[in-house]
């Protein structure tokens, strides 16, 4: 007996000594938020070997990742070459930031220039010919898809999260195998995680037409954290989507879990589809090595001419050096100087968001958050609660939306700028997911935005300061779980 009491004991001082080493590992070679790495240290220490299992699977860093670093170095040596070769001049390139700093600091008009200034210094180019289309209903906006996809004569390549094994998700695959069929290219390519449960032979009518699907990162429990949340559709270079919409049902307001559905999206066309294509291409190489797709011309035709709604198209995610649309919504907030209305269906920013916000409402500036009152993820939701009750204080304005589902994500500033795209307003969008938002620099444009979000306030609550010094004790004890851990969601 004291034999087995030993070896116990000598097990348990070796679990023990095995943790702090972990443990110290994430303080001293991961160069995280500290607020994350105690989190995760909290984790380490309370649940020991099991909790570095944990860790494995949903804390890495993902930026620290060799496969990553290598799909960063690729994208930038395949985005130098797209650069050179389709828009053809070096002086255009080398001119870009001057050409936008001509237009000057125009606050309250069309748009920022330090805006533009970061997401150039990090590689996202700046177009000016651009015609944008905004959807807020599924109906809508893949009745729209449909129409574009009927007309391809050349190629389709689609980029998407989720991919229902449904009805919408059945009809688009017909719709697309009916042009691969015709001889025309068809690229589909899925997250891997968030299509886990379609049926395994779901695609093979795409296939057996001659279309190509490719799953990113598929089913590795070590990945469970890269998403591909990134939503794109390019069709012939000439009419191309971003933004918030999956392929479900779901995002057609039909079901019964969600009820109306209320997201945003765009349809764009002009010169911002080559940053759109020059993405795809990217992500489809590092997914999908036996078919992938080369730097060719007739990918970048030339484009109609337009009004011009000044976009840039701005990627971020473990492939990228920096947080590009976290810095983005960063600069946007820190910039305004009216108002700022944003939109997202989980709020868990990161300290430096949270805190332009809260000095934004502290400044004067009318600053208002829509979220789901109808959350699909209750976790997340105690966690956007915990944050939006300290904003109260500051004088944020904040609202639950109760026509159904809110989905949107988008920040608009002063009339002036707007965001919309795929990233949520949380941490796992900043650090952990692949996402792609589009930044329009247009009055008229970003307007007409505003002026859905003030529609959408006319179905919502607000939270108000009364309300939520009464809520209940045991949605406190939620909150402050959810808020502790909330860095590592």
């Amino acid at each position: 007996m004291e034999g087995i009491l030993h070896w116990a004991a000598v097990l348990g001082l070796a679990a023990l000594m095995a943790n702090v080493f972990l443990a110290g590992l994430v303080v001293f070679f991961e160069r995280r938020n500290p607020a994350s790495t105690w989190a995760w240290l909290l984790v380490l220490f309370f649940i020991p070997i099991l909790g570095f299992l944990i860790y494995m699977i949903f804390g890495r860093n993902g930026r620290r990742e060799k496969m990553f670093r290598e799909k960063a170095k690729y994208d930038q040596e395949v985005y130098y070459k797209y650069l050179f070769r389709n828009v053809r001049s070096v002086e255009k390139i080398q001119t870009q930031k001057s050409i936008v700093e001509n237009h000057g600091r125009l606050r309250g008009a069309e748009y920022l220039t330090d805006l533009a200034h970061l997401h150039l210094n990090s590689g996202n180019w700046m177009t000016f010919n651009n015609r944008v289309q905004y959807f807020s209903n599924g109906k809508e906006k893949f009745h729209a898809l449909v129409q574009d996809i009927r007309k391809a004569k050349k190629f389709i390549h689609l980029e998407y999260y989720i991919w229902r094994g449904d009805e919408l998700g059945t009809r688009l695959v017909e719709e697309l195998a009916k042009k691969a069929a015709e001889g025309v290219e068809v690229r589909l390519l899925y997250d891997g995680i968030g299509n886990s449960r379609l049926p395994k032979h779901f695609f093979d009518k795409l296939h057996a037409a001659g279309g190509y699907t490719a799953a990113f990162l598929p089913r590795f429990i070590v990945r469970l954290n890269y998403r591909n949340h990134r939503k794109l559709c390019i069709i012939d270079g000439e009419a191309g989507y971003i933004g918030g919409f999956n392929v479900g049902d779901e995002y057609l307001g039909v079901t019964k879990r969600y009820g109306p559905w209320r997201d945003a999206h765009l349809r764009i066309e002009g010169d911002a589809l080559d940053q759109m294509q020059i993405r795809f291409i990217m992500d489809w190489n590092f997914t999908s090595e036996k078919s992938r797709v080369p730097l060719e011309e007739h990918y970048f035709p030339k484009k109609q001419q337009f009004e011009g709604i000044k976009t840039q198209i701005v990627s971020s995610g473990p492939d990228t050096q920096w947080k590009n649309v976290r810095n983005g919504y960063f600069k946007m907030i820190n910039e305004a100087i009216d108002h700022v209305y944003l939109t997202t269906p989980y709020f868990v920013p990161d300290d430096g968001i949270f805190e332009a916000l809260r000095v934004a409402a502290l400044s004067g500036l009318d600053v208002r958050i829509i979220i789901p009152g109808n959350p699909d993820h209750l976790f997340v939701y105690w966690a956007s609660m915990s944050y939006l009750g300290e904003l109260l204080e500051a004088g944020v304005r904040c609202y639950q939306y109760e026509k159904g589902f809110i989905h949107s994500k988008t920040l608009l500033v002063d009339s002036c700028v707007a965001s919309v795209g795929t990233a949520n307003m949380d941490i796992r969008s900043f650090d952990l997911n692949f996402e792609v938002n589009a930044f329009l620099y247009d009055g008229k444009f970003t307007k007409e935005l505003e002026a859905g979000f003030q529609n959408d306030l006319k179905s919502c609550v607000e939270i108000t300061k009364d309300w939520y010094s009464r809520r209940k004790w045991w949605f406190k004890v939620k909150e402050s779980i959810a808020r502790l851990i909330s860095p590592m969601l």
